[in-house]
């Protein structure tokens, strides 16, 4: 497999072409600082952030989103909308901010998003959605990339055919998910689509992504499609050594051990205080419930100790919590 093991977007060079995927409700600023001194990480993303909470600027909400801090580089930040002038504008505060890059999503999936026109919403107006992005093009200075999909859906897969147009326009990367809008996360990605789309391009990169669960996916996917890079989500929410384990193949050394029950608690621990830090104790106790059921499967012993965790709201109680699984045998 002929690699490149860095990556290069309009001349922005990254120490590695693997990325961390821009998950909504999961990557904020305590799950990157948490996932990056693991390794491997050429490249993490925000969550998606709406214009016009940027434009208005109010909102704890919205400060949480755009929290970031010296060790949380290099970062990308993703906009989404269906708003010419409004994405313009954002794009243009974010740069005021000192932003590095900037990517619009033309995959999203989620009903409220694709459905108001936004997300793989666009894909359904290829035309418009190419303008659009040459106008955000236009209106900064900075890197801006394009996240999409194959298309709405199989009767008319556009990727392939908009990215000479995106190309054009200026756009300085594509990654590419290997579903259709209409599969939501169903089925399997589809690879040799992804490869249509590397075909299509003559001189950005393209960065595949979809499906990469292990090293031996990441390998398939670099080796079927030729992308550039890979942009890893749902693999790294339940598993955030993933990407430690896809660099270290990619470099040819050997796999590091499996992180053990007392390397597994301690990320816990860790990014719990993040979230702490980030949202506040009450808030943020509350709402690292969601990880539970993505770091717990492996310690907990059953679903009804699961659910008595997911009932914690106080930050002492959930820091006894996983003190008391550190007591257990593995």
């Amino acid at each position: 497999m002929n690699l490149s093991l860095r990556l290069n977007i309009a001349g922005l060079e990254f120490g590695t072409p693997l990325l961390a995927a821009p998950m909504a409700g999961y990557s904020d600023l305590a799950f990157r600082n948490s996932l990056r001194p693991l390794g491997g990480v050429g490249l993490a993303y925000t969550e998606m952030l709406s214009p016009a909470s940027l434009l208005q600027g109010k909102g704890k909400r919205s400060r949480i989103l755009l929290a970031t801090c010296a060790e949380d580089q290099p970062l990308g930040y993703q906009i989404y909308g269906a708003h010419t002038s409004t994405l313009c504008d954002a794009a243009k505060l974010l740069e005021q901010t000192g932003v590095k890059l900037i990517d619009i999503n033309m995959g999203c999936p989620q009903r409220k998003i694709a459905g108001n026109g936004a997300g793989a919403g666009l894909l359904r107006d290829p035309e418009e959605a190419v303008r659009i992005a040459a106008s955000v093009v236009q209106s900064v200075k900075v890197p801006v990339t394009v996240k999409l999909r194959l298309g709405w859906d199989h009767e008319r897969l556009v990727a392939h055919e908009m990215v000479p147009g995106l190309e054009a326009a200026g756009v300085a990367a594509i990654t590419i998910h290997g579903r259709t809008r209409s599969q939501g996360y169903t089925g399997k990605a589809d690879l040799d689509e992804i490869r249509r789309v590397v075909q299509a391009a003559r001189n950005i990169p393209i960065i595949g992504n979809g499906d990469v669960t292990s090293p031996e996916a990441a390998r398939r996917m670099f080796e079927t499609t030729g992308c550039a890079a890979i942009m890893i989500g749902r693999g790294i929410l339940s598993n955030p050594w993933l990407i430690r384990d896809i660099w270290r193949d990619l470099q040819g050394l050997p796999p590091a051990p499996p992180p053990d029950r007392a390397e597994q608690l301690a990320y816990m621990r860790a990014h719990f205080e993040r979230m702490l830090q980030l949202y506040g104790p009450a808030v943020g106790t509350i709402l690292y419930r969601k990880w539970i059921p993505q770091y717990g499967r492996k310690l907990l012993k059953g679903r009804r100790h699961m659910v008595e965790l997911l009932q914690i709201t106080e930050a002492d109680d959930m820091r006894k919590a996983m003190d008391a699984l550190g007591q257990e045998q593995e």
